[in-house]
Protein backbone atom coordinates (compact mmCIF):
# COMPACT_ATOMS: atom_id res chain seq x y z
CA UNK A 1 0.00 0.00 0.00
CA UNK A 2 1.31 3.45 -0.90
CA UNK A 3 2.39 5.56 2.07
CA UNK A 4 1.74 9.31 2.09
CA UNK A 5 4.68 11.12 3.67
CA UNK A 6 4.47 14.85 4.31
CA UNK A 7 7.74 16.77 4.28
CA UNK A 8 8.06 20.16 5.98
CA UNK A 9 9.96 22.53 3.70
CA UNK A 10 10.37 20.03 0.86
CA UNK A 11 12.76 21.42 -1.78
CA UNK A 12 13.64 20.09 -5.20
CA UNK A 13 17.12 18.78 -4.39
CA UNK A 14 15.86 16.78 -1.41
CA UNK A 15 12.82 15.62 -3.36
CA UNK A 16 15.24 14.00 -5.79
CA UNK A 17 17.22 12.53 -2.90
CA UNK A 18 14.11 11.07 -1.29
CA UNK A 19 13.18 9.42 -4.59
CA UNK A 20 16.39 7.34 -4.40
CA UNK A 21 15.79 5.71 -1.01
CA UNK A 22 14.86 2.02 -0.77
CA UNK A 23 11.15 1.42 -1.26
CA UNK A 24 10.54 4.89 -2.70
CA UNK A 25 8.24 3.42 -5.33
CA UNK A 26 5.76 2.77 -2.50
CA UNK A 27 5.97 6.31 -1.09
CA UNK A 28 4.33 9.57 -2.10
CA UNK A 29 6.13 12.63 -0.78
CA UNK A 30 3.96 15.71 -0.29
CA UNK A 31 5.24 19.23 0.49
CA UNK A 32 3.98 20.63 3.79
CA UNK A 33 4.59 24.39 3.72
CA UNK A 34 7.48 25.84 1.76
CA UNK A 35 11.00 26.37 3.00
CA UNK A 36 10.48 30.10 2.43
CA UNK A 37 7.37 30.08 4.65
CA UNK A 38 9.27 28.30 7.39
CA UNK A 39 12.58 30.19 7.22
CA UNK A 40 11.94 33.34 5.22
CA UNK A 41 9.97 35.49 7.65
CA UNK A 42 11.59 38.00 9.99
CA UNK A 43 8.55 37.83 12.29
CA UNK A 44 7.67 34.15 12.26
CA UNK A 45 4.43 33.32 14.09
CA UNK A 46 4.65 29.63 14.95
CA UNK A 47 1.03 29.49 15.99
CA UNK A 48 -0.03 30.57 12.50
CA UNK A 49 2.43 28.19 10.89
CA UNK A 50 1.05 25.23 12.86
CA UNK A 51 -2.52 26.15 11.90
CA UNK A 52 -1.55 26.29 8.23
CA UNK A 53 0.11 22.88 8.46
CA UNK A 54 -2.91 21.39 10.26
CA UNK A 55 -5.27 22.76 7.61
CA UNK A 56 -3.17 21.26 4.82
CA UNK A 57 -3.11 17.86 6.52
CA UNK A 58 -6.84 17.96 7.31
CA UNK A 59 -7.68 18.82 3.71
CA UNK A 60 -5.69 15.93 2.28
CA UNK A 61 -7.91 13.31 0.67
CA UNK A 62 -6.09 10.23 1.91
CA UNK A 63 -4.13 8.83 4.81
CA UNK A 64 -1.36 10.84 6.49
CA UNK A 65 1.14 8.09 7.22
CA UNK A 66 4.19 10.10 8.30
CA UNK A 67 5.44 13.66 8.82
CA UNK A 68 9.15 14.36 8.49
CA UNK A 69 11.65 17.20 8.16
CA UNK A 70 15.37 17.69 7.72
CA UNK A 71 15.78 21.42 8.44
CA UNK A 72 16.73 23.20 11.64
CA UNK A 73 14.26 25.20 13.74
CA UNK A 74 11.34 25.63 13.34
CA UNK A 75 10.99 22.41 11.34
CA UNK A 76 12.77 20.32 13.97
CA UNK A 77 10.20 21.32 16.60
CA UNK A 78 7.14 21.33 14.34
CA UNK A 79 7.58 17.66 13.43
CA UNK A 80 6.96 16.33 16.99
CA UNK A 81 4.10 18.80 17.52
CA UNK A 82 2.23 17.71 14.38
CA UNK A 83 3.05 14.02 14.82
CA UNK A 84 1.82 13.95 18.42
CA UNK A 85 -1.55 15.36 17.33
CA UNK A 86 -2.00 12.50 14.86
CA UNK A 87 -0.46 9.67 16.85
CA UNK A 88 2.46 9.31 14.44
CA UNK A 89 5.96 8.20 15.50
CA UNK A 90 8.44 10.98 16.31
CA UNK A 91 10.75 12.18 19.04
CA UNK A 92 9.17 13.63 22.22
CA UNK A 93 8.89 17.42 21.97
CA UNK A 94 10.66 17.93 25.29
CA UNK A 95 13.66 15.90 24.13
CA UNK A 96 13.88 17.94 20.93
CA UNK A 97 13.71 21.21 22.86
CA UNK A 98 16.48 20.02 25.18
CA UNK A 99 18.66 19.76 22.09
CA UNK A 100 17.47 22.99 20.49
CA UNK A 101 17.97 25.21 23.56
CA UNK A 102 21.76 25.44 23.69
CA UNK A 103 21.93 26.22 27.41
CA UNK A 104 19.51 23.46 28.42
CA UNK A 105 21.40 21.05 26.19
CA UNK A 106 24.71 21.90 27.91
CA UNK A 107 23.16 21.39 31.35
CA UNK A 108 21.96 17.92 30.32
CA UNK A 109 25.25 16.99 28.65
CA UNK A 110 27.19 17.95 31.78
CA UNK A 111 25.27 15.31 33.75
CA UNK A 112 26.68 12.40 31.74
CA UNK A 113 29.90 13.37 29.91
CA UNK A 114 33.12 15.32 30.44
CA UNK A 115 33.72 16.11 26.75
CA UNK A 116 32.22 19.62 26.83
CA UNK A 117 33.71 23.12 27.09
CA UNK A 118 33.25 25.48 30.01
CA UNK A 119 29.96 27.34 29.53
CA UNK A 120 27.58 29.81 31.17
CA UNK A 121 24.38 31.69 30.44
CA UNK A 122 25.29 35.40 30.14
CA UNK A 123 23.02 38.30 31.16
CA UNK A 124 22.98 41.02 28.51
CA UNK A 125 24.15 43.68 30.97
CA UNK A 126 27.38 41.76 31.73
CA UNK A 127 30.65 43.68 31.43
CA UNK A 128 32.83 40.58 31.34
CA UNK A 129 32.43 36.80 31.44
CA UNK A 130 32.24 34.87 34.72
CA UNK A 131 35.58 34.05 36.33
CA UNK A 132 35.43 30.33 35.54
CA UNK A 133 35.51 31.01 31.77
CA UNK A 134 38.63 32.07 29.88
CA UNK A 135 39.29 33.63 26.49
CA UNK A 136 39.04 32.86 23.64
CA UNK A 137 35.36 31.99 23.83
CA UNK A 138 32.26 32.08 21.69
CA UNK A 139 29.07 33.99 22.40
CA UNK A 140 25.87 32.83 20.73
CA UNK A 141 22.11 32.96 21.28
CA UNK A 142 20.60 29.96 23.02
CA UNK A 143 18.51 29.54 19.85
CA UNK A 144 19.43 30.64 16.35
CA UNK A 145 19.48 29.55 12.71
CA UNK A 146 22.68 27.60 11.94
CA UNK A 147 25.68 29.71 13.12
CA UNK A 148 23.81 32.99 13.05
CA UNK A 149 24.95 35.58 15.62
CA UNK A 150 27.82 33.49 16.97
CA UNK A 151 30.98 35.47 17.66
CA UNK A 152 34.50 34.60 18.72
CA UNK A 153 35.75 37.02 21.40
CA UNK A 154 39.22 37.38 22.89
CA UNK A 155 38.87 40.23 25.41
CA UNK A 156 36.31 42.21 27.40
CA UNK A 157 35.81 44.83 24.69
CA UNK A 158 34.95 42.20 22.08
CA UNK A 159 32.81 40.44 24.67
CA UNK A 160 30.66 43.54 25.23
CA UNK A 161 30.43 44.33 21.51
CA UNK A 162 29.30 40.81 20.64
CA UNK A 163 26.85 40.74 23.53
CA UNK A 164 25.23 43.94 22.25
CA UNK A 165 24.82 42.50 18.75
CA UNK A 166 23.33 39.28 20.10
CA UNK A 167 20.91 41.19 22.32
CA UNK A 168 19.74 43.16 19.29
CA UNK A 169 19.21 40.14 17.07
CA UNK A 170 18.47 37.16 19.31
CA UNK A 171 14.73 37.81 19.35
CA UNK A 172 14.36 37.03 15.64
CA UNK A 173 14.48 33.33 16.46
CA UNK A 174 14.18 33.48 20.24
CA UNK A 175 10.70 34.97 20.25
CA UNK A 176 9.16 32.28 17.99
CA UNK A 177 11.06 29.71 20.06
CA UNK A 178 9.15 30.88 23.15
CA UNK A 179 5.99 29.41 21.57
CA UNK A 180 7.66 26.01 21.79
CA UNK A 181 9.08 26.53 25.28
CA UNK A 182 5.58 27.21 26.60
CA UNK A 183 4.66 23.63 25.68
CA UNK A 184 7.29 21.84 27.77
CA UNK A 185 8.33 21.75 31.41
CA UNK A 186 11.68 23.45 31.92
CA UNK A 187 14.08 23.52 34.87
CA UNK A 188 14.17 26.83 36.69
CA UNK A 189 17.50 27.95 35.20
CA UNK A 190 16.27 27.39 31.65
CA UNK A 191 12.91 29.02 32.26
CA UNK A 192 14.67 32.06 33.69
CA UNK A 193 16.97 32.32 30.67
CA UNK A 194 14.12 32.02 28.17
CA UNK A 195 14.43 31.67 24.43
CA UNK A 196 16.45 34.80 23.64
CA UNK A 197 19.30 34.51 26.13
CA UNK A 198 23.03 34.36 25.40
CA UNK A 199 25.39 31.45 25.95
CA UNK A 200 29.16 31.70 26.39
CA UNK A 201 31.36 28.69 25.66
CA UNK A 202 35.11 28.31 25.86
CA UNK A 203 36.65 27.65 22.48
CA UNK A 204 37.08 24.09 21.27
CA UNK A 205 39.87 23.35 18.83
CA UNK A 206 41.09 20.64 16.51
CA UNK A 207 39.45 18.74 13.71
CA UNK A 208 35.69 19.02 13.42
CA UNK A 209 33.53 15.96 12.80
CA UNK A 210 29.87 15.00 12.90
CA UNK A 211 28.33 11.77 14.17
CA UNK A 212 25.14 10.70 12.37
CA UNK A 213 22.76 8.22 13.95
CA UNK A 214 19.23 7.31 14.97
CA UNK A 215 17.33 6.12 18.03
CA UNK A 216 14.72 3.38 17.72
CA UNK A 217 12.79 1.93 20.68
CA UNK A 218 15.15 3.74 23.06
CA UNK A 219 18.34 2.29 21.55
CA UNK A 220 20.79 4.63 19.78
CA UNK A 221 22.71 3.54 16.68
CA UNK A 222 25.51 5.41 14.89
CA UNK A 223 25.62 4.87 11.13
CA UNK A 224 28.33 7.30 10.00
CA UNK A 225 30.97 9.87 10.95
CA UNK A 226 31.66 12.85 8.65
CA UNK A 227 34.76 15.06 8.70
CA UNK A 228 34.52 18.84 8.30
CA UNK A 229 37.41 20.70 6.68
CA UNK A 230 37.73 24.50 6.82
CA UNK A 231 39.27 27.05 4.51
CA UNK A 232 42.80 27.75 5.83
CA UNK A 233 42.90 30.10 8.84
CA UNK A 234 39.11 30.60 8.89
CA UNK A 235 36.15 28.96 10.67
CA UNK A 236 34.31 28.68 7.32
CA UNK A 237 33.66 25.20 5.96
CA UNK A 238 35.49 24.17 2.77
CA UNK A 239 34.02 20.65 2.58
CA UNK A 240 32.34 17.81 4.41
CA UNK A 241 33.92 14.41 3.71
CA UNK A 242 32.59 10.90 4.37
CA UNK A 243 33.64 8.56 5.81
CA UNK A 244 35.90 10.09 8.45
CA UNK A 245 39.58 9.20 8.30
CA UNK A 246 40.13 9.73 12.03
CA UNK A 247 41.65 6.82 14.00
CA UNK A 248 39.39 4.02 15.15
CA UNK A 249 39.70 4.85 18.88
CA UNK A 250 38.46 8.40 18.20
CA UNK A 251 35.48 7.09 16.22
CA UNK A 252 34.71 4.69 19.07
CA UNK A 253 34.91 7.50 21.63
CA UNK A 254 32.52 9.84 19.83
CA UNK A 255 30.17 6.94 19.20
CA UNK A 256 30.01 6.08 22.90
CA UNK A 257 29.67 9.74 23.96
CA UNK A 258 26.87 10.24 21.42
CA UNK A 259 24.96 7.25 22.75
CA UNK A 260 25.21 8.56 26.32
CA UNK A 261 24.05 12.04 25.37
CA UNK A 262 21.03 11.13 23.22
CA UNK A 263 19.89 8.69 25.91
CA UNK A 264 20.16 11.42 28.56
CA UNK A 265 18.27 13.88 26.38
CA UNK A 266 15.46 11.38 25.87
CA UNK A 267 15.59 11.24 22.08
CA UNK A 268 13.68 8.35 20.53
CA UNK A 269 12.19 7.42 17.16
CA UNK A 270 14.30 10.01 15.36
CA UNK A 271 17.60 10.65 13.66
CA UNK A 272 20.30 12.86 15.16
CA UNK A 273 23.63 14.42 14.34
CA UNK A 274 26.20 15.54 16.90
CA UNK A 275 29.12 17.83 16.13
CA UNK A 276 32.52 17.47 17.79
CA UNK A 277 36.05 18.83 17.79
CA UNK A 278 38.97 16.45 18.23
CA UNK A 279 42.46 17.80 18.91
CA UNK A 280 45.00 15.23 17.66
CA UNK A 281 47.81 16.94 19.59
CA UNK A 282 46.18 16.76 23.02
CA UNK A 283 43.79 13.89 22.39
CA UNK A 284 40.91 16.02 23.73
CA UNK A 285 37.44 15.60 22.25
CA UNK A 286 34.82 18.33 22.72
CA UNK A 287 31.11 18.10 21.93
CA UNK A 288 29.89 21.20 20.11
CA UNK A 289 26.17 20.69 19.47
CA UNK A 290 23.40 18.07 19.38
CA UNK A 291 20.83 18.28 16.57
CA UNK A 292 17.63 16.19 16.83
CA UNK A 293 17.56 15.43 13.09
CA UNK A 294 19.84 14.06 10.41
CA UNK A 295 21.82 16.43 8.22
CA UNK A 296 20.47 16.78 4.70
CA UNK A 297 23.89 18.23 3.82
CA UNK A 298 25.33 14.74 4.21
CA UNK A 299 22.67 12.90 2.23
CA UNK A 300 24.46 12.75 -1.10
CA UNK A 301 27.77 11.84 0.59
CA UNK A 302 26.24 8.77 2.19
CA UNK A 303 24.56 7.90 -1.10
CA UNK A 304 27.93 8.07 -2.89
CA UNK A 305 29.54 5.70 -0.39
CA UNK A 306 26.78 3.57 1.18
CA UNK A 307 24.36 3.47 -1.73
CA UNK A 308 21.53 5.21 0.12
CA UNK A 309 21.11 8.74 1.51
CA UNK A 310 20.50 9.22 5.23
CA UNK A 311 16.94 10.29 4.37
CA UNK A 312 16.19 6.56 4.32
CA UNK A 313 16.59 6.36 8.10
CA UNK A 314 14.18 9.17 8.92
CA UNK A 315 11.50 7.78 6.59
CA UNK A 316 11.68 4.32 8.12
CA UNK A 317 11.50 5.75 11.65
CA UNK A 318 8.56 7.99 10.73
CA UNK A 319 6.69 4.92 9.49
CA UNK A 320 7.37 3.12 12.78
CA UNK A 321 9.97 0.74 11.36
CA UNK A 322 13.42 -0.12 12.63
CA UNK A 323 15.97 1.15 10.08
CA UNK A 324 18.49 -1.24 8.59
CA UNK A 325 22.09 -0.12 8.98
CA UNK A 326 23.90 0.15 5.66
CA UNK A 327 27.57 0.59 4.94
CA UNK A 328 29.62 0.47 1.75
CA UNK A 329 27.18 -0.30 -1.15
CA UNK A 330 27.78 2.88 -3.14
CA UNK A 331 29.81 3.55 -6.26
CA UNK A 332 32.58 5.51 -4.50
CA UNK A 333 34.93 5.02 -1.57
CA UNK A 334 34.62 8.64 -0.41
CA UNK A 335 32.23 11.53 -0.94
CA UNK A 336 32.41 15.27 -0.31
CA UNK A 337 30.23 18.34 -0.22
CA UNK A 338 32.24 21.46 -1.10
CA UNK A 339 31.33 25.06 -0.28
CA UNK A 340 32.48 27.56 -2.91
CA UNK A 341 32.89 30.82 -0.98
CA UNK A 342 33.89 34.43 -1.45
CA UNK A 343 35.37 36.28 1.51
CA UNK A 344 34.40 39.83 0.50
CA UNK A 345 31.19 41.52 -0.60
CA UNK A 346 30.27 41.96 -4.24
CA UNK A 347 27.53 41.82 -6.84
CA UNK A 348 27.07 38.68 -8.95
CA UNK A 349 27.27 39.53 -12.65
CA UNK A 350 27.27 35.98 -14.08
CA UNK A 351 26.53 32.62 -12.46
CA UNK A 352 26.05 29.05 -13.68
CA UNK A 353 22.53 27.98 -14.62
CA UNK A 354 20.77 24.62 -14.54
CA UNK A 355 22.13 23.71 -17.98
CA UNK A 356 25.71 24.35 -16.83
CA UNK A 357 25.19 22.07 -13.84
CA UNK A 358 23.54 19.36 -15.94
CA UNK A 359 26.39 19.36 -18.46
CA UNK A 360 28.94 19.22 -15.66
CA UNK A 361 27.23 16.23 -14.01
CA UNK A 362 26.97 14.42 -17.35
CA UNK A 363 30.61 15.02 -18.29
CA UNK A 364 32.12 14.42 -14.84
CA UNK A 365 30.67 11.26 -13.20
CA UNK A 366 29.93 11.41 -9.49
CA UNK A 367 29.22 15.15 -9.35
CA UNK A 368 26.32 17.50 -8.69
CA UNK A 369 25.92 21.14 -7.68
CA UNK A 370 23.46 23.52 -6.06
CA UNK A 371 23.93 27.14 -7.17
CA UNK A 372 22.97 29.59 -4.40
CA UNK A 373 23.24 32.96 -6.19
CA UNK A 374 22.08 34.43 -9.47
CA UNK A 375 23.03 37.46 -11.57
CA UNK A 376 22.19 40.64 -9.67
CA UNK A 377 22.60 39.13 -6.20
CA UNK A 378 24.35 41.40 -3.69
CA UNK A 379 26.28 39.00 -1.50
CA UNK A 380 25.69 40.99 1.68
CA UNK A 381 21.94 40.54 1.12
CA UNK A 382 22.22 36.76 1.43
CA UNK A 383 20.78 35.25 4.60
CA UNK A 384 22.04 32.34 6.71
CA UNK A 385 25.71 33.07 6.03
CA UNK A 386 28.59 32.85 8.47
CA UNK A 387 30.33 36.04 9.63
CA UNK A 388 33.33 35.66 7.39
CA UNK A 389 32.21 34.53 3.94
CA UNK A 390 29.43 34.21 1.39
CA UNK A 391 28.56 30.79 -0.07
CA UNK A 392 28.10 30.84 -3.85
CA UNK A 393 27.52 27.15 -4.50
CA UNK A 394 27.51 23.67 -2.99
CA UNK A 395 29.35 21.10 -5.08
CA UNK A 396 29.17 17.33 -4.53
CA UNK A 397 31.88 14.90 -5.62
CA UNK A 398 32.51 11.18 -5.24
CA UNK A 399 35.85 9.45 -5.84
CA UNK A 400 38.14 6.60 -4.86
CA UNK A 401 40.20 8.68 -2.44
CA UNK A 402 40.72 12.20 -1.07
CA UNK A 403 43.06 13.19 -3.89
CA UNK A 404 40.40 12.14 -6.36
CA UNK A 405 37.83 14.29 -4.56
CA UNK A 406 40.10 17.32 -4.84
CA UNK A 407 40.87 16.76 -8.50
CA UNK A 408 37.20 16.29 -9.35
CA UNK A 409 36.31 19.47 -7.46
CA UNK A 410 38.83 21.46 -9.53
CA UNK A 411 37.27 20.08 -12.70
CA UNK A 412 33.83 21.17 -11.45
CA UNK A 413 35.03 24.70 -10.71
CA UNK A 414 36.24 25.03 -14.29
CA UNK A 415 32.73 24.18 -15.50
CA UNK A 416 30.87 26.60 -13.23
CA UNK A 417 31.49 30.21 -14.32
CA UNK A 418 31.05 32.99 -11.75
CA UNK A 419 31.81 36.67 -12.28
CA UNK A 420 31.52 38.90 -9.21
CA UNK A 421 32.11 42.62 -9.20
CA UNK A 422 33.71 44.16 -6.12
CA UNK A 423 31.36 46.36 -4.10
CA UNK A 424 33.37 49.55 -4.61
CA UNK A 425 32.91 49.09 -8.37
CA UNK A 426 29.27 48.04 -8.23
CA UNK A 427 27.57 51.40 -7.84
CA UNK A 428 25.37 50.98 -4.79
CA UNK A 429 27.55 50.53 -1.73
CA UNK A 430 24.78 49.99 0.82
CA UNK A 431 23.05 46.62 1.21
CA UNK A 432 19.52 46.65 -0.16
CA UNK A 433 18.18 45.04 2.98
CA UNK A 434 18.63 42.32 5.52
CA UNK A 435 22.39 42.46 5.76
CA UNK A 436 24.49 39.46 6.76
CA UNK A 437 23.75 36.94 9.38
CA UNK A 438 26.36 36.39 12.02
CA UNK A 439 28.39 33.25 12.41
CA UNK A 440 31.40 31.81 14.08
CA UNK A 441 32.58 28.57 15.65
CA UNK A 442 30.51 26.54 13.27
CA UNK A 443 27.44 24.88 14.72
CA UNK A 444 27.17 22.93 11.51
CA UNK A 445 25.50 23.51 8.19
CA UNK A 446 22.33 22.92 9.56
CA UNK A 447 20.34 23.09 7.15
Amino acid sequence: MTKNIFVLGLDEMNRQTLSSIPGSEDYRFHPLLTKERLHGSADLDLGEVVEEARARLDAFDGSVDAIIGYWDFPVSTLVPVLCAERGLPSAPLEAVVKCEHKYWSRLEQAEVIDEIPGFAEIPFDSERPPEHLSYPMWLKPVKSFSSELAFRVTDDAEFREALAQIEEGAGRVGEPFEWVLERVEMPEAVAKAGGAACLAEEECSGRQLTVEGFVYAGRPHVYGVVDSHNYPDTPSFLRYQYPSDLPGPVIQQVTEVSEKVVTRLGLDNCTFNIEYFHDPDTGRTCLLEVNPRHSQSHARLLEFVDGYPNHAYVVELALGREPHLREGGGQHNVGAKWFLRRFSDGVVRTAPDADDVARMSEDIPGTAANILVEPGTRLSDLTDQDSYSFCLAEIFTGANDTEGLKNTYELCLARLPFEIEDVEDAGDTEPAGGGRAGGGQPDGDDR
